[in-house]
């Protein structure tokens, strides 16, 4: 599994996903790609309705008037004329063209940036992602970091790309942070990609989502998301060390390998 280094400085650029407008998580893209689908469908459906709606009100049968007493209307066995010979048509056919085609290249752009993550703001100097590997077992987790640590908590900095590459070492398991808007599959022999972004520091709950045994339930760990200054000290403490569990409230001292 290729990792990155993990740059020990304490100033960080602000990340951002180019034109992208700040998403988090590709959740996120999903959802804005379902809310414009959802708006353009009501927009077409409201405009479809109200003008079918107006037109069987004004020419509705009444035997008394006649709806458009100056149309000439062909007889029996005649071709109609005029009716501006398919310009409706056309323009119908055409913005409808346009709107699709304009709809596809833009959904087409936004599932590439989710395959190929975020990328840092323009004009700032890069600043690499998080590279951390998740291991799903019956019943937890196990997270190692690009130094060969080890640990039963996630520990990401706050506003930082963090790529997890996550699979399963026995049956299969459904990694995700629902805060954090990540969620994907722990098979074992496979390897998913997902990223997200947290956005504010805080305490978060890593749970399988995937029926595993008696104790699914069970299965959850910790996300701390810290400023990038105290993630910095933390992480350079950690070489070649392995995180072991205390016991009580799910905090972690090191021990050497």
């Amino acid at each position: 599994m290729p990792v990155m280094a993990v740059p020990a400085g304490g100033v960080v650029a602000d990340v951002v996903l180019a034109g992208a407008g700040g998403i988090r998580a590709p959740a996120e893209v999903f959802q804005r790609i379902f809310l414009v689908f959802l708006a353009l469908g009501t927009l077409v459906g409201t405009v479809v309705i109200t003008y079918t709606l107006y037109n069987a009100y004004k020419y509705r049968y009444r035997e008394d008037v006649d709806p458009a007493p100056d149309a000439e209307r062909p007889q029996m066995g005649e071709l109609p004329e005029g009716g501006g010979k398919g310009k409706k048509l056309f323009l119908s056919f055409g913005l409808s063209a346009v709107i699709v085609l304009s709809l596809v290249a833009w959904t087409y752009g936004a599932l590439v940036m989710v395959e190929e993550g975020p990328s840092q703001s323009a004009g700032q100097e890069e600043l690499e992602s998080l590279e951390v590997h998740v291991e799903g077992y019956q019943f937890g987790w196990e997270y190692t970091y690009p130094n060969g640590h080890t640990a039963s908590t996630l520990r990401v900095p706050v506003d930082r790309v963090v790529n997890v590459s996550v699979t399963s070492r026995d049956v299969f398991h459904n990694f995700g942070i629902p805060e954090l808007r990540i969620k994907t599959d722990a098979i074992p022999g496979q390897t998913n990609d997902a990223w997200f972004i947290a956005e504010e520091t805080g305490t978060y709950t890593a749970n399988c989502y995937e029926l595993c045994g008696q104790g699914h339930s069970y299965m959850q760990t910790d996300v701390v998301v810290m400023e990038q200054s105290a993630f910095d000290d933390w992480y350079s403490n950690t070489n070649g060390t392995q995180a072991a569990t205390n016991g009580t409230d799910g905090d972690t001292t090191e021990a050497d390998l």
